[in-house]
């Protein structure tokens, strides 16, 4: 069984308390044997799976398999062509250069429900949402690579894994993937 959610922001991807006031997994009602493949931080949003099935998450997750991951990040200011070029080719974040993806600022910027809390807003900074396609997913890989180029990251949120978009899934709410889904997940 493969479960997509869509993970509101203030969520731990885990079912256990770490201590902090995030709230976990265990509110939304999953299966009991199932666990999130991979990991959104608690300041992230979207689509997030999980799954009773072992051996899923390097399935999609080790970079060798090249699945990509889509991210919306709302960023401070407007990025050149020159600072998206830089993010496209890979920066340094930590000791690591990220590798090459696809990125491109999204016009029209996308309609996305409010945030609770909302993000800080700026008079006199302008913000805009960005668009990041990944194969790899470091530790706040997108928020460090926008804040390399002089862009912070506002709010993120996954839109798509594999080929399976986020799409119309209500804000905290949950529900089996078909067999025809599950395709797209491995799908890039």
């Amino acid at each position: 069984m493969i479960l997509a959610f869509h993970k509101p922001h203030g969520v731990l991807s885990q079912f256990t308390p770490d201590g902090s006031p995030n709230r976990t997994l265990t509110e939304f009602h999953f299966p009991k044997e199932v666990y999130p493949i991979g990991r959104l931080d608690a300041d992230s949003e979207g689509l997030l799976l999980l799954s009773d099935e072992a051996g899923l998450n390097s399935r999609l997750l080790d970079p060798e398999h090249g699945h990509s991951r889509r991210y919306w990040a709302q960023v401070e200011k407007i990025p050149t062509t020159v600072a998206l070029a830089q993010l496209a080719a890979g920066v340094t974040i930590q000791d690591y250069k990220t590798r090459p993806c696809k990125v491109r600022l999204l016009d029209p910027q996308p309609e996305v429900p409010p945030r609770d809390p909302p993000i800080r807003a700026r008079k006199s900074v302008p913000d805009c949402w960005i668009e990041l396609e990944l194969i790899e997913g470091k530790n706040r890989q997108v928020r460090r690579m926008t804040a390399a180029i002089g862009h912070p990251t506002l709010r993120l949120l996954r839109a798509r894994i594999g080929s399976l978009e986020l799409g119309g899934l209500a804000l905290g709410s949950w529900r089996e993937l078909s067999a025809s889904e599950r395709d797209l997940i491995f799908k890039s």
